[in-house]
């Protein structure tokens, strides 16, 4: 069985079960594809993305995009669950202890309690990382579908991704960088990408997270010392009380 009618048929069992189905859509290839996959399967599909500073300009353009091309799709945007790591500890930001820390499952969770749906696909993937795959072997004798959570990808590859998407022409989302995207959020390769590309969206997470100014602006002295330059004193602004 080739990995697409596998995806298939993984789809078509819950399918059978209900034709409405909660899709978390980061919006890179694997959830795309993954989409792509399902569209044609169910009545409605609501995508969950999990942000880190919302309302930014190009994520929002390519919820447009998808909206657009599937009819039979929602948004729904919920806080990324490590956010609360972030805000409790004062990664980048005023710590608050008084934040309760999540994980994904809470996110599932609270997402099923909304929504009144069920099942909840993941474009999670064998190949992806050694947990993934340990956690997934477990699933693989029931179809990859665990207390209704649904991995129609664990078995393909990047490979296999990339494949499906020439074939049907999807676009290819939005790379932080020349590797492998995680996504935007406190890293240097999307802070460097919205800098060039979408300025105001850089300033919108600086605004949410002062701190994270940092990371560009120490990246930005190494390249000074690099080149010989003398560095001026343009150290971000110290967290407000």
């Amino acid at each position: 069985m080739s990995k697409i009618a596998h995806a298939t048929s993984i789809i078509s069992l819950v399918r059978e079960e209900a034709d409405e189905a909660v899709l978390f859509c980061s919006l890179g290839k694997d959830s795309i594809v993954t989409l792509d996959l399902m569209a044609p399967c169910f009545k409605r599909i609501v995508c969950v993305f999990m942000y880190f500073v919302k309302g930014l300009e190009h994520i929002e353009r390519w919820i447009k995009w998808v909206k657009a091309k599937y009819p039979n799709v929602e948004f729904l945007q919920k806080p990324h669950w490590s956010l609360s790591c972030i805000i409790r500890s004062g990664f980048f930001a005023t710590p608050n202890p008084n934040v309760k820390l999540l994980k994904l499952s809470d996110v599932v969770h609270s997402v099923r309690l909304e929504t009144g749906i069920e099942y909840v696909f993941l474009g999670m993937k064998k190949a992806d990382s050694m947990n993934r795959r340990l956690m997934l072997m477990k699933y693989e004798q029931d179809s990859y579908i665990h207390k209704g959570c649904v991995y129609p990808l664990a078995d393909w590859t990047q490979r296999d991704v990339l494949a499906y998407m020439r074939a049907h022409r999807l676009p290819e989302p939005v790379r932080y960088g020349g590797k492998a995207s995680t996504g935007v959020g406190f890293n240097l390769d999307s802070l460097l990408w919205m800098k060039e590309h979408f300025p105001g969206d850089l300033q919108k997470f600086f605004k949410a997270f002062p701190q994270s100014e940092r990371i560009l602006w120490e990246y930005e002295q190494k390249n000074l010392k690099k080149n010989g330059i003398k560095s001026r004193d343009l150290s971000p602004r110290p967290m407000e009380e």
